[in-house]
């Protein structure tokens, strides 16, 4: 983390310094009559995407909610590993780590052939697979999550907040304009105002409103989906009980009386369990069988037997059936048009699917922080609005990849087990789902396809653990000028900046005249380098395009003095050096990310790494014109 770059501050460094001219908020303040971008809900889909345009004062962001103030309880709770990641490029990932609940084991029971009313432990799958990520999966109350991006908006330059109490009941866009052309009418939810109306214009709208989305409907968004026609219920408890694994992730199967999820979570003492009830007719839904959560601790005694569950607390529970659903786009371009999208769906607004596969708070964020970095580019002129095309594009296909394995685990989940699983002589179904799902379940299998945003392979071989498409996987090294161990991952901030990581070849020391110096020359001073062409007139070197080297020596090997001044830039308005842009192999055993990540020692190579983490090229050293003509396909 860096701070003090425009002068000594004191305080909580996580704090920024607040930009003038911000909005006046309050009860009896009036709301604004136009906004760049407004946010409609403040779960976790809205809050990633606010908490990202909040550190940009000159976009004016609004988000409304139109409950009364957060959450305190419920709803999702599982955060997998590439969402931690995420969270690291907002600041709070260490945060997250310490209160949370780590999920590094997960337990399979089922019926005892030699009693099948009882259950018994039949195997234990490693939750995390070693080098997948750096990140652990965790369980957190959804609450506290919404806090947690809460605090960065209010801690940001332009101190955003939601306004509660608001709901949209209404938008109509005017083809016609590019100023401000969507018009958002909004109710008052409080009764404070009796039930007023207020209209606010907007460059863009964004839904993350759920799965009764006012925005979906407006721009004639219609879920399509199937029903599992099965019952269960989930409740948050504080309970004593004999059953061994209760601080264990558990997926218990029993002969007849259903089946049982169980979550620990954060604190050492709550835990979650979902509970199948009851099979549902066609059409049926689960609210019309009226059942309570005493119905859900009694299916949760019958079902882990011999074991008994003795609840004193119920903290929160509900009853849902299994659905999966997904829209046809996530815009509101019409089929056919070319035009840019001014209104957009994220999370369950456009994508609902059963929670036990525990993606659906994750898939979410990841929408809006695929979104967000293209808001920030368009809405800032550095990118033609027809990059907001790619968001709808990119992100339906994961959903439906969601929904297709989110369906399949929910049928293997509610199936009875055979024979053969319960006499051992078969590895039952849902431990053999379960290890094929861990890169999906931990969020890393996401793939986009080639386009303007993604190049095609050519040059893959260069770094082969670093694949196009995919989120750039981090790996560990040592910071030169203070061989300070890290990730390398970890430089990425959630700050709509593309990344360029040069990776040195064998021996190459960063001296005058090696290929990194020459690279890091050309970037910094030719009118035909990216850097040069991207960057504004008084902006920081590093505004745009974030350039970073990586070297196979040690720290001790190499010339910090030597090395060029690109990696050494004068940034902020005192024009200090920054030292944080040149980093090592590990010396002390963490592992070498030349090995780990296949990159080529003898060439070296550049990764080219989107604001979003996802890797976007691979080029030699020397492709000066590729580099330049992947970025011009991109940016102004």
């Amino acid at each position: 983390m860096q701070f003090y770059k425009d002068g000594f501050r004191g305080g909580n460094p996580d704090i920024k310094q607040a930009a003038p001219n911000r909005r006046n908020r309050g009860v009896n303040e009036p709301l604004p009559e136009k906004v760049d971008v407004l946010i409609a809900g403040t779960g976790p889909a809205g809050l990633c995407l606010a908490a990202q345009l909040a550190q940009f004062p000159g976009i004016e962001t609004m988000i409304v909610e139109r409950m009364p103030t957060n959450i305190i309880k419920g709803k999702a709770d599982g955060i997998n590993t590439r969402t931690m990641e995420m969270f690291q490029a907002f600041g709070f990932a260490d945060k997250v780590k310490r209160e949370t609940y780590w999920v590094n084991q997960t337990n399979f029971w089922m019926p005892d052939p030699a009693n099948p009313a009882h259950i018994r432990r039949v195997g234990r799958v490693q939750d995390v697979a070693d080098d997948s990520s750096e990140m652990p999966h965790i369980l957190i109350n959804q609450a506290r999550l919404h806090e947690l991006f809460l605090e960065v908006m209010k801690n940001s330059p332009s101190r955003l907040e939601p306004d509660y109490s608001w709901e949209i009941v209404g938008l109509t866009i005017d083809e016609t304009t590019d100023d401000h052309p969507v018009t958002v009418t909004l109710k008052d939810a409080s009764g404070v105002n009796w039930w007023a109306t207020r209209t606010v214009r907007a460059n863009y709208v964004v839904g993350c409103d759920g799965a009764h989305s006012a925005v979906r409907k407006a721009i004639g968004g219609v879920l399509h989906g199937d029903a599992a026609n099965q019952a269960w219920g989930v409740m948050d408890i504080l309970a004593n009980t004999d059953f061994p694994d209760v601080r264990q992730k558990c997926l218990i199967s029993s002969a007849n009386e259903g089946n049982v999820l169980i979550l620990p979570r954060e604190g050492g003492y709550v835990f979650r369990m979902y509970v199948e009830l009851d099979k549902l007719k066609d059409g049926e839904k689960a609210a019309s069988k009226k059942f309570t959560q005493d119905d859900m601790i009694a299916a949760a005694n019958r079902i882990i037997q011999p074991y008994s569950l003795d609840v004193k607390e119920v903290v929160w529970w509900s009853i849902y059936d299994i659905g999966h659903s997904i829209t046809d786009k996530f815009d509101d371009v019409p089929e056919g048009s070319d035009r840019a999208p001014r209104v957009f769906t994220a999370g369950d607004a456009c994508h609902t699917h059963s929670p036990k596969a525990g993606q659906g708070m994750n898939v979410s964020m990841q929408d809006t922080f695929n979104l967000g970095w293209k808001l920030v580019h368009v809405l800032q002129g550095r990118a033609d609005a027809s990059l907001l095309r790619s968001y709808s594009k990119e992100r339906l296909t994961e959903a439906r990849r969601l929904v297709e394995t989110d369906h399949e685990w929910s049928r293997i989940m509610s199936a009875p087990t055979t024979q053969a699983e319960r006499e051992g002589k078969e590895e039952p179904r849902i431990i053999r789902q379960f290890k094929a799902n861990l890169e999906f379940t931990g969020g890393t299998a996401v793939k986009y396809d080639t386009s303007t945003l993604f190049a095609p392979g050519t040059h893959q071989a260069l770094a082969r653990g670093e694949e196009i498409g995919r989120r750039f996987h981090s790996a560990p090294v040592v910071r030169l000028s203070d061989a300070k161990q890290m990730q390398l991952g970890h430089v990425a901030e959630a700050d709509a900046r593309w990344r360029i990581y040069a990776f040195a070849g064998r021996s190459d020391l960063g001296q005058p005249g090696a290929p990194i110096a020459q690279l890091a020359d050309w970037l910094e001073n030719d009118l035909a380098s990216p850097v040069v062409k991207h960057t504004r007139t008084g902006e920081d070197i590093d505004a745009i395009i974030d350039v970073r080297a990586v070297f196979q020596q040690t720290f001790d090997q190499l010339d910090y003095g030597q090395m060029p001044s690109l990696l050494k830039p004068r940034t902020g308005k005192l024009g200090l050096q920054d030292h944080e842009k040149i980093f090592c192999v590990d010396h002390k055993g963490a592992g070498d990310i030349y090995d780990m990540r296949g990159i080529d020692r003898e060439k070296g190579c550049l990764i080219v790494v989107r604001p979003d983490q996802y890797v976007a090229n691979v080029l030699p050293l020397d492709a000066r014109k590729a580099l330049s003509a992947f970025f011009a396909g991109v940016l102004r």
